[in-house]
């Protein structure tokens, strides 16, 4: 007997005995089943009546391996409830009572499915020997639905199963901000926050701090399900380029609790991993039937590489270019990528010509498939490229290392990474023409033994500053080549550079250690003055004067920043701050909605509110879209909800970057 309908018979049974379990809590009278045994066998007075008794609900803690529940009178079975081994959810089944045949010890075979061959015609229950069961009056279609209804709507055992109350992957023990932050916020206020954010921040250290937030593993906010909001939060992780991030929050679900908007998320977060395998999981379970090109095709691909049937695969694709179901580019990256699976690894050429623009598909799967989309392309795409390219392995060092400079401008890419990627661009036989020079220039300024000479090579990686954001970014490479250099006045042209580049990597202490060396009223000096760990001393109304004085910014923004920064801080008189920003025309007392939002925040003492509201405050491509307003709020609400640290960074780098 084929299994799967002997699974179904007992389905079936059960659907009954549920059924005729209900109806006698409801009042409608049972007739006992008659008696099988011949006469003169039942003559013993039969046992006072019981009330029939539904199948008791199991529970992750019952110790016994089965529980039997009493049957009607005169019935024939009795209900099992039973706890398969290895964890898997118990399972309720309908047990047959057999009695033995009059004149023999042999018990009649039970009507399991094995045996006869009459028994219900339809819905896969002929031959199931349930002939007189009392289902064949029952329709099949129901049957059918009985049985789909069964079937598990999760891939994982109930008792593995993670809550939805707390996602996120990055816990308080290892940095991550405290849980319960977000407990009591409000679900649709947080989700018009995070759905307002565009993802790119002006400020590294601000990219840094929310990225932190969003990866906490915090409290589901009141109001909200706890997919939607993984959703929320990988959103904005993708929209920042934090692509490995964003693919781990979505793992924090479960994918049988997968919503649209997480199934949504899913997709973006694992194309731009170039992993389009990872969204196999759901699209068997919540979107195995969800609309569109990009869930057609990722099933097919799915279906070739879970099931090792590529020719079916590779068939349904085969359909989809005839029928013209997706562009023809994506449909080829998806052949291509599907045929690594199949035995006949066909061979499918990719042509680019009439490509206008790369799309999150056609960037995740060439990627997936090794390939690197044309020049034109790619540099078309800009940043949205440049972020996705960095962390894949597949691609050239060389390649990685371009785009290396715009993903540790922006926060992605930390000043240890980078020394790591140019140390295997060293590491090559035959290294990159571009980039082999500038990995053994870093190794100079590490290694050379003289001061000047680590200084020049440190130089060398800086560049002209052409390109404000590859500079920045050099700064980043440069950070702990700059911390090995000894303070030194007649360093002082320098001093500047090499203490912001310290600050990139939040080398703070290494920085306070030019505040000596360094003259009072310079940019050097307003860097150490806002970054120190420990309040510096008094900051005079001279001291400010003769920054401003030296301050080339558009609009003295620069003098404006450092009021900002120090007020925030706490770190300057209010007397010669008032006198001080009088000279400036700033007045940092106005309110706004996110002013008022971010104070209140701050006064509720909630690190994570803090950081998303700094985060959506600090938007921008630069930092001549941010405001001295801004700045302060950001800078005091920070150090009020314990974060000083990034409030110093973040007010540092405002200075030094404008």
């Amino acid at each position: 007997m084929n299994p799967r309908l002997v699974h179904k018979a007992r389905i079936a049974r059960l659907a009954l005995l549920a059924l005729t379990g209900i109806a006698a809590l409801s009042g409608i009278a049972v007739t006992a089943q008659e008696s099988l045994l011949p006469p003169g066998f039942d003559d013993k007075p039969a046992p006072p009546p019981r009330k029939p008794q539904t199948p008791p609900r199991s529970s992750a803690s019952a110790s016994p391996a089965s529980t039997r529940a009493p049957a009607a009178s005169g019935a024939q079975s009795a209900v099992t409830v039973q706890r398969p081994a290895g964890g898997a959810a118990p399972q309720v089944v309908a047990v047959p009572q057999v009695q033995p045949v009059p004149g023999s010890s042999e018990p009649v075979p039970a009507a399991n499915g094995r045996g006869g061959d009459a028994g219900i015609s339809g819905s896969g229950l002929a031959g199931s020997g349930l002939a007189g069961s009392g289902l064949a009056g029952i329709d099949p279609a129901l049957i059918d639905a009985l049985i789909a209804s069964a079937k598990p709507k999760a891939d994982i055992p109930p008792q593995a199963q993670r809550s939805l109350s707390r996602v996120g992957f990055f816990d308080a023990a290892d940095g991550g901000f405290p849980s319960v932050s977000s407990h009591y916020l409000n679900g649709p206020y947080v989700a018009g926050l995070l759905g307002g954010m565009r993802g790119e921040v002006v400020s590294r250290w601000g990219h840094i701090l929310l990225r932190r937030a969003l990866a906490s593993r915090l409290d589901t906010p009141v109001g909200m399900n706890g997919a939607d909001w993984a959703a929320l939060r990988a959103g904005v992780l993708l929209r920042m380029g934090e692509v490995d991030a964003a693919r781990a929050m979505v793992q924090e679900i479960d994918s049988g609790f997968y919503t649209p908007a997480l199934e949504d998320a899913a997709m973006a977060s694992y194309l731009a991993a170039a992993d389009p395998v990872g969204l196999c999981p759901i699209t068997a379970l919540t979107a195995a039937s969800r609309p569109g090109w990009d869930w057609t095709l990722t099933r097919a691909i799915c279906t070739a590489f879970t099931g090792g049937e590529g020719a079916p695969a590779l068939a349904v694709l085969d359909q989809a270019m005839r029928k013209g179901t997706a562009a023809k580019i994506d449909i080829l990256l998806a052949q291509k990528f599907a045929g690594a699976a199949s035995q006949g690894r066909r061979a499918v050429k990719i042509e680019w010509g009439g490509v206008d623009s790369l799309t999150p598909w056609r960037t995740g799967l060439a990627l997936a498939t090794g390939l690197e989309p044309p020049e034109a392309l790619r540099k078309q795409a800009g940043a949205a490229y440049a972020v996705l390219a960095v962390r894949a392995p597949m691609l050239p060092l060389g390649a990685r290392a371009a785009a290396a400079d715009i993903a540790a401008e922006r926060g992605i890419f930390s000043a240890s990474a980078m020394v790591d990627l140019y140390s295997e661009i060293h590491a090559l036989a035959e290294p990159d023409g571009t980039w082999g020079p500038l990995a053994d220039t870093l190794r100079s300024a590490y290694l050379a033994a003289s001061v000047a000479d680590r200084l020049t090579a440190i130089r060398r990686l800086w560049g002209d500053a052409s390109d404000p954001d590859r500079a920045y970014s050099r700064l980043v490479l440069t950070a702990y080549a700059a911390a090995r250099v000894n303070p030194d006045a007649a360093l002082a042209d320098d001093a500047k550079a090499l203490i912001a580049s310290m600050l990139t990597a939040g080398l703070d202490r290494n920085a306070l250690r030019w505040a000596s060396a360094v003259p009072v009223g310079s940019e050097a000096w307003a860097l150490i003055a806002l970054s120190a760990p420990a309040k510096p001393a008094a900051i005079s109304a001279d001291a400010l004067d003769t920054f401003q004085s030296g301050d080339t910014s558009t609009g003295a923004l620069r003098s404006r920043f450092l009021l900002a920064g120090l007020m925030g801080l706490g770190r300057v008189d209010p007397g010669t701050a008032r006198r001080f920003a009088e000279d400036l025309k700033l007045d940092l007392n106005r309110e706004t909605r996110w002013t008022r939002a971010i104070n209140a925040a701050a006064a509720s003492d909630n690190p994570v509110l803090v950081a998303l509201l700094a985060g959506f405050g600090m938007q921008g491509s630069g930092w001549d879209k941010m405001t001295p307003l801004h700045l302060y709020h950001i800078v005091a609400a920070l150090r009020r909800a314990g974060l000083e640290g990034e409030a110093r960074m973040i007010a540092a780098e405002a200075v030094a970057r404008v």
